[in-house]
């Protein structure tokens, strides 16, 4: 079967962005974790008990997972770079900081964020 060419770049693209494959069920967890940071985050600064709140409900739902944290951190930092919603997605990004992410982990995350972000600009360009 011949996907379409949207579908194969994706495909593509998603084959090279690691060198190992994700489970299924981090994939959910990293979603999960991504759509309860972008909840949380506001365009004004948190309060403290709405920070604390975000917090709370990032590190229940990670269960120790301090590597889901980075990776999606890493990933709206670099993805939003230049764009219009750079504000809200930094703001969520340092909410699953503060959940736990692994520090070191972050900076790799961020370059495969640029990366994917180039990959998309570039496609949306030649299709």
């Amino acid at each position: 079967m011949v996907l379409p060419r949207t579908q194969r770049g994706y495909v593509e693209r998603m084959s090279e962005s690691s060198s190992r494959r994700p489970s299924q069920q981090d994939g959910i967890l990293g979603a999960r974790l991504y759509g309860t940071a972008m909840h949380h985050a506001k365009w004004r600064e948190l309060t403290e008990q709405e920070t604390a709140a975000a917090v709370a409900a990032l590190r229940e739902l990670a269960a120790g997972r301090a590597d889901l944290l980075a990776e999606q951190a890493g990933l709206l930092i670099g993805a939003s770079e230049g764009t219009l919603h750079q504000p809200l997605k930094h703001s969520a990004a340092q909410l699953l900081i503060a959940a736990g992410a692994n520090p070191a982990q972050i900076p790799r995350w961020i370059e495969e964020g640029r990366r994917r972000r180039q990959g998309t600009l570039r496609h949306a360009i030649t299709a």
